[in-house]
Parts: structure tokens; sequence; C-alpha cells
């Protein structure tokens, strides 16, 4: 069987990452690099003899997508460029492998989703690559088989996302309205506002959030983020983050009515088990004071992580008809739906209904884009993603 030919829309510090896990490091069976692209000429040429890259050069998609040397495409553009360029290659008839998140607005995905339907033998696939995670797949696991009961709190305190003045300073779209829509929870914490839901296999039907903009660095967009949720069960829970606390945390505690489950640093897993259902005996217990026995166990020690090689394995494998895709394109919608949310109470002051209304959001999104400050001449600076996922 021939390779499955793949090109890159986007060859900055994720483009590098993929191109180095594919075409140097060869970790990915029965794919190869085809042809990349950049609208940045000298920093295309550059990453090219940086990584040894003999393909094919594009400073459009249009015309990558037009030359017929390739079968699937990854993007790593900037946020508001994943939805347009999907649907672009789609109509194509390439495969498609967006980085997170989905967009910037749900109306923009909403739209890229529509079209995916229209090309049902198409690939169409996100980079989640938290969902490779043992600790969090386990957790899935457990919740969808009733082993928690039914849940009644989801808490997360994700803050180890650290980043520097000068992480923002690499790029001139980063943490504007205008290049990137957003920042923490654009940026870094689509990762869990993906497995939040995935986990607990629920969305929230409302949400109350407080974002400070530029609280801790010298940027438009949000880098301090707490946001309040309500379930559709009844649920309560809190998501909290930011890019400037160091040293950080990263706890994940989902409570439910037999337990709770604690994920430290996305490693460590504690099962905490109740005898009895907290509810039953809640209703039953005649002693006044007096909690259900409980039995507390580590599940995993430090759980295993394939992280983006495991992706993009499973999405050459996808469209080789060797194995189903793990993680749909179409579920993308869901953290934008989260994080657009969070950013909309903030501007409405007040808590918002989900599904929000996507018009709303994307007319103050504008009223951002239009105050926010002018695009600078895009850098052709490319930072070492390794270790910060």
């Amino acid at each position: 069987m021939q390779p499955v030919r793949i090109g890159i829309v986007g060859f900055g510090n994720q483009g590098s990452a993929y191109v180095n896990l594919i075409h140097q490091k060869k970790l990915i069976d029965g794919a190869i690099i085809a042809a990349v692209c950049d609208i940045n000429a000298a920093k295309l040429a550059a990453q090219c003899e940086k990584f040894g890259l003999s393909c094919p050069t594009f400073t459009t998609h249009e015309a990558l997508f037009q030359s017929g040397l390739i079968d699937a495409v990854i993007i790593t553009t900037p946020h508001y460029f994943h939805p347009p360029i999907a649907i672009d290659a789609m109509r194509a008839g390439l495969h498609v492998l967006s980085d997170k998140p989905a967009g910037v607005y749900t109306k923009q995905v909403k739209e890229m989703n529509a079209e995916a339907q229209k090309h049902p033998d198409l690939v169409f696939g996100m980079m989640f690559n938290q969902r490779t995670n043992q600790a969090y797949r386990k957790m899935r696991e457990m919740i969808a088989h009733g082993d928690l009961g039914q849940i009644k709190r989801v808490n997360w305190i994700i803050t180890d996302w650290y980043r520097s003045q000068s992480y923002y300073d690499s790029g001139a779209w980063r943490a504007t309205w205008r290049g990137e829509g957003g920042g923490v929870l654009f940026n870094q914490a689509p990762h869990q506002l993906d497995l939040l839901p995935w986990i607990v296999g629920m969305l929230p039907n409302a949400m109350q959030a407080h974002c400070h903009f530029g609280k801790w660095h010298n940027i438009e967009t949000e880098d301090d983020v707490t946001a309040y949720m309500e379930f559709p069960n009844g649920a309560t829970g809190v998501f909290v983050t930011t890019t400037g606390d160091f040293p950080g945390t990263n706890r994940l505690e989902i409570l439910g009515t037999k337990g709770k489950l604690v994920c430290e640093k996305g490693e460590k897993l504690t099962f905490f088990e109740n005898e009895m259902d907290e509810r039953e005996f809640n209703r039953t217990y005649k002693g006044g004071f007096g909690t259900p026995k409980m039995t507390e166990t580590v599940l995993i020690e430090k759980a295993e992580a394939k992280q983006h090689a495991a992706i993009l394995q499973n999405f050459a494998d996808a469209i080789s008809g060797k194995a189903p895709l793990q993680v749909p394109g179409i579920e993308g919608i869901n953290g934008v739906e989260m994080m657009d949310a969070m950013l909309l109470s903030e501007w409405l002051g007040k808590k918002v209904e989900m599904p929000i209304d996507d018009e709303l959001y994307l007319a103050e999104l504008d009223k951002r884009r239009k105050s926010g400050k002018p695009l600078a001449e895009e850098s052709a600076t490319v930072l070492d993603t390794a270790g910060t996922y």
C-alpha cells in the first residue's frame, strides 16, 4: 500500500513538531511529508533546510491543494484559519487533521462541521493528543460504566501552562483579538476543555466566568480565568486556568455519588470509592454525624500518554482503512463552545446559557477585533514545543 502523502499548512512551532515526528524520526508508519506550506517564504526556506526537506513548497494553501501532491493535510496555522482551510481542503477531496482549537467562534466551527458532513468518505480529525493519556481514558471509562454513580461536581485547576512574555512576543498573532481570538483558553486550555466533556460525558448547560485580560502579560487577551459551570444533571464545577502562575497546578477532581476520581498532573489517578452510594446513605443513615465507609486506591501511579505521535498514526491508519478514527473532528465544537461561553459571560457580566448565541458571540468578538491593535509583520521565530504538553 502506498504511504499517505501529507501536506503541512503552517510551518511554525507545531508544524515543525509534526515534520519532526513524520519525516525526521519516521515514527508514523504509512505516512510521508509530501509538501509543506507557509505564507512566510523566508521561514519556509529556513525550516526546510533545518529539517532536510526536499519536497515541494507553497506559500498559499490553495496552490498546495490544487497540486495533486497530497492525500491529506495537517493544519497548524493561527486559529482563525483552521475552519476555512479545512473547508477548502475537504472541497479539494483531502483528508484533514486540524490542530487545536477547532476554531475561534462557534459559527465558523459549525460551518466546518457542516462541510465535513458532505464528505463522509474523507477522514476529519482533531489533534487532541491528551485523549491518549491513560489516566484520562480510565476516568472516562469508569464514569461511562457508572463506577462514580451520578456526577455531582467537576473541578479542574490547570495552572501549569506558564508562559513568559517572550513566548507571546515570538508571534505577532499571539494573544491578540485579530490574530488569535483569545489567550489561554484558546491556546493552552483547549486540551482540557476538550477532555472535560469527553470524560464526564456531558457539556455544561450554563457558564459564569471571570476573565482577566493582560493581567500577567503585555497582551490583549485573557491570561487568567475562573469559571463556574452548571451541568444538565444538576452537577456543578469550577475551571481555573492561567499562563501566569509558577509553580502551577494540574488537578482534576470528579465527584459522584459513589466516590471520587482525582488525577494529579495528568499522571497519578486515585479512586476514593464509597461502600454505599452517598444518596442512599443520606436517606438511610440514622446516626446523625457519620459518613459512608470509603476505600482509597491508586489506580495509576504514572500514566502513559503517546501524545501527538499516536494521533498522527491513527490519522494515517484511518485514511488507509486500518483503524477507526479516535478523535472525530466534529467533536472540536465542544471545547470552542465552552471557551466562547466563558468569554461571553465576562463580556456580558452575567451567566450565559449553553449552547451560546453564535451571532451574539461573534458580534462581541468583532468589537474587540475592531478596537484591537493591528497585526504587525509576522515573525520568522520558531520555538521548540518539546516538553510543553
